[in-house]
């Protein structure tokens, strides 16, 4: 599922947060989430922590310029696999 495009400044470090209490059964939690970056230098994925149903990203740096794809790739206790992703532009407004 596409989770849509946002935007940041090569100086920021922000965090953003992925929300996944619907798509959770009764009784399911999120336990690890793999984050994968295309193209793979530039953006730094400083932290990944999941709290379910919340997966929060730490990300900074990214080349001016770059659009990245970040595809996370995230499992259940229950054994469910779910592959999101969304794109960030990198621009110096």
């Amino acid at each position: 599922m596409n989770l849509g495009t946002y935007t940041k400044q090569p100086a920021e470090f922000l965090d953003y947060d992925m929300v996944y209490g619907e798509w959770l059964s009764a009784g399911d939690t999120l336990t690890s989430t793999v984050v994968t970056v295309e193209p793979a230098d530039g953006l730094g994925v400083d932290a990944v922590l999941v709290s379910s149903p919340v997966i929060k990203l730490w990300l900074s740096g990214g080349a001016n310029g770059t659009t990245y794809k970040l595809t996370l790739t995230t499992t259940t206790d229950a054994g469910r696999i779910k592959q999101d992703e969304f794109k960030l532009k990198v621009k110096d407004l």
